[in-house]
């Protein structure tokens, strides 16, 4: 028997899920998207933080790093090339960037492999994995605009944060988990909190 071939032979991994929080405003998405997975056993997470999103977690949230690394199963620096998340052969089933700020965008759109949450990027897309950039800008220059559009012909997917009101959301935090569920949907993990959209 071809040992490469004895699929039985191989041991059962949990799915696994990149998280990077840039310094875009709106820090919450990606720690919600944590506390959300924590909460799933059969899901592994990996987390990666720039330092400007470190800065913008101390102006929005009051959240020490401590307690936002405790919520991944592993983080990396953000200069850590070498972090194992920065090979394709590392299996990881894909990525959110959330919030994605629009420099880290522009790394990603131009293949511009400079941290790790760009490289990480870089190695979802060309391995055909699932990544999703929740994007946070308002308004969007032609650059932006021209960004996303190279993200989305390589194969990621554009989700801005941008709120429903169709469940009648009662207050802020309710949006924030609707939003965090439907961009767990895009990568098959799918929340009972989730209010979906009935015929009228």
């Amino acid at each position: 028997m071809n040992p490469l071939s004895a699929e039985s032979t191989q041991p059962t991994r949990p799915q696994r899920l990149i998280v990077a929080i840039t310094g875009a405003t709106g820090e919450i998405y990606g720690v919600r998207l944590l506390q959300t997975l924590q909460r799933l056993p059969q899901i592994e997470t990996h987390l990666i933080v720039s330092e400007a999103g470190w800065l913008t977690i101390a102006h929005e949230l009051d959240m020490s790093k401590d307690a936002i690394r405790a919520l991944a199963h592993t983080t990396h620096a953000v200069n850590n090339i070498g972090a194992s998340i920065a090979s394709g052969s590392f299996l990881c089933d894909g990525m959110i960037v959330a919030p994605c700020s629009m420099k880290t965008l522009s790394a990603i759109a131009h293949g511009y492999s400079d941290n790790l949450i760009s490289r990480a990027a870089d190695v979802i897309l060309k391995e055909r994995r699932r990544l999703t950039l929740m994007v946070r800008e308002t308004p969007l220059s032609t650059i932006h605009l021209n960004n996303m559009l190279a993200v989305a012909n390589a194969g990621g997917t554009i989700f801005p944060p941008v709120p429903a009101f169709y469940h009648q959301p009662s207050s802020i935090d309710e949006i924030i988990e609707q939003t965090v569920a439907r961009t767990l949907d895009q990568h098959g993990i799918h929340s009972d909190t989730l209010k979906r959209w009935q015929s009228v």
